[in-house]
């Protein structure tokens, strides 16, 4: 069995603890190795509504990508994504890496554009994986945090998932 491994990008602004814990739990059963980076609080980028919380995820996993995507969407749904009469995002996750693919891969765009764009995404990353270089640029998450000119506030959360504080209090 040939393992990847893979960043996922999860992001909630309804009932954000509950939806976050939801896709949480639903990854740990999908996924193996899963480690969690620091949950941040942000302004919504692209839509109008609540604040967001956002995380990153690390894992490692056997899924062909488009299979990983569709088992993704199928968490979403799960979480009332596609709801009808659903007010906000209660729950959205991105592939924003899977190896070191890059290319468009039945419309899936690797390495996400979203890394260099949005710092809800760019800082957990470093934070989670900052020696890991990206594979669009080739640099290091933590070179390209350092020296991103996002235009974007992130506040660090109290967050916990299973009894485990998700963010440091050092980084509250």
């Amino acid at each position: 069995m040939s393992l990847t491994r893979i960043f996922l990008g999860l992001g909630s602004n309804i009932d954000r603890e509950k939806h976050l814990q939801a896709g949480l739990e639903a990854l740990d059963g999908l996924l193996l190795d899963l480690h969690c980076s620091p949950v941040f609080e942000s302004h919504p980028v692209g839509i109008k509504s609540g604040p967001f919380f956002n995380l990153v995820v690390s894992a490692l996993t056997d899924l062909p990508l488009m299979a990983l995507d569709r088992r993704l969407k199928f968490i979403e749904a799960d979480n009332g994504r596609y709801a009808p009469d659903r007010k906000g995002l209660p729950l959205d996750i991105d592939v924003l890496l899977y190896g070191e693919q890059v290319g468009t891969f039945d419309g899936l765009v690797l390495p996400r554009s979203e890394i260099l764009r949005n710092a809800f995404v760019l800082r957990p990353l470093a934070l989670i994986a900052p020696e890991c270089l990206h594979p669009g640029v080739g640099e290091s998450f933590a070179d390209l945090w350092a020296h991103a000119q996002i235009d974007q506030q992130l506040w660090p959360v109290a967050f916990q998932w299973r009894g485990q504080d998700l963010t440091p209090p050092g980084l509250l």
